[in-house]
Formats: structure tokens, C-alpha cells, sequence
């Protein structure tokens, strides 16, 4: 489960990296802009989710233990 929330989040952001260099700044609401600015939301959301996953996983395994 670790490796998994480790490659989730390299690739979130990696996707912010390359949907930044899309974005056209005098027109962001236009165009390839606006699909960009939609994956880079999701890749936040995406990298939100998984640092969430990964205190839920700590938080039971110290409950358990």
C-alpha cells in the first residue's frame, strides 16, 4: 500500500508538471487552458485523497497495535 500512495503521488504530480506548461496565461479559460487547469484540480484532489489514505493507514495500524 505504501509504493502504491508513493507512485499515485509521482504521478499527480508529474501531470501538474506537464499540464502547467499548457497553460496559456492571457487566455486560461480557453482552448487546451482550461483542460489543463481541469487535471491539474484532479491531480491536487488525487494527491489530497492519498495523503489521506495514508494517515488513515497509520492511524489503524497504531490503533491495532
Amino acid at each position: 500500500m505504501k509504493l502504491f500512495t508513493y507512485i499515485t503521488t509521482i504521478l499527480a504530480i508529474a501531470l501538474i508538471i506537464y499540464n502547467a506548461g499548457k497553460l496559456d496565461f492571457s487566455a486560461l479559460f480557453q482552448g487546451e487552458s482550461i483542460v489543463a487547469m481541469i487535471t491539474i484540480l484532479a491531480s491536487l484532489c488525487a494527491i489530497a485523497l492519498v495523503q489521506i489514505l495514508r494517515v488513515s493507514k497509520k492511524i489503524e495500524a497504531k490503533t491495532k497495535g
